[in-house]
């Protein structure tokens, strides 16, 4: 139960960054289905391939800083990311974990308007922006991948707002772990028990309650049998449909 004793977050370091540019990293990936690249051919991959380079980071390595160049977007293939942003008082506002086949460094403007870093040790394909874009015109499938990844993150954003906005903390934290058995379900993994490989700091940072309240809250779910906390991070979820009601304040 190491992760849920962690009350700070690892300093961020430069990126331990691999970049395997003399290779197709495409080749072999294991998460192509769940990627921006999945609607393409084969032949069609390789070119997006030479256009790729391999990204690795150690928790806690930042991936890029909120206004820095937005010149790269990344596709995650293993482990965990957090975005996030720091309000002007210093507070952090998570807004996000991804995972494997998630998309992360679309901007509007020219610079990044969130920062990302590493919730574990993580692997992810890095395109040059312009480059990329470049090839949307030529190939309308991955141009409407694209477009379907933005509406989903407004989708989520979305939601978000509504999970902080109108739910007490009981409700935020089952939504929360239904929430990451869906994600988990959708990449072809176990849904329950949940990896939770974030903090309860990470948590509280994102669902907009204090490290006390989270740790105070998985502690009430867990004493009237909702969940129980198991070894590596994982919560099980002993009761999904009395959770699901919580999560849905019925």
């Amino acid at each position: 139960m190491a992760s849920f004793d962690v009350d700070k977050i690892a300093p961020a370091t430069e990126p331990a960054r691999a970049l395997a540019g003399e290779h197709e990293p495409c080749q072999g990936c294991t998460v192509r289905h769940l990627t921006v690249c999945a609607p393409l051919a084969d032949e069609e991959l390789h070119e997006i391939s030479q256009i790729a380079q391999t990204v690795e980071l150690s928790p806690g390595d930042p991936l890029f800083d909120e206004g820095e160049p937005a010149r790269h977007v990344f596709n995650v293939t293993a482990g965990t990311l957090r975005v996030y942003k720091l309000l002007a008082d210093g507070r952090r506002q998570v807004i996000g974990f991804l995972f494997a086949g998630d998309f992360v460094g679309l901007a509007n403007n020219e610079t990044y308007a969130y920062s990302a870093d590493a919730v574990t040790h993580a692997a992810l394909c890095r395109f040059p922006r312009t480059r990329l874009e470049n090839l949307l015109g030529r190939y309308p499938k991955l141009q409407t991948r694209m477009l379907s990844v933005a509406s989903h993150e407004l989708a989520v954003a979305q939601e978000q707002m509504l999970v902080l906005g109108r739910k007490t903390a009981k409700e935020k934290i089952a939504t929360f772990l239904h929430t990451l058995s869906r994600r988990a379900e959708a990449r072809g993994q176990n849904g329950n028990p949940v990896h939770v490989p974030m903090s309860r700091t990470d948590i509280g940072d994102y669902l907009g309650l204090t490290t006390e309240t989270v740790s105070r809250t998985f502690t009430q779910l867990r004493t009237r049998g909702y969940i129980a906390l198991r070894s590596g991070g994982k919560v099980e979820i002993t009761a999904p449909e009395s959770l699901r009601e919580i999560a849905e304040g019925l």
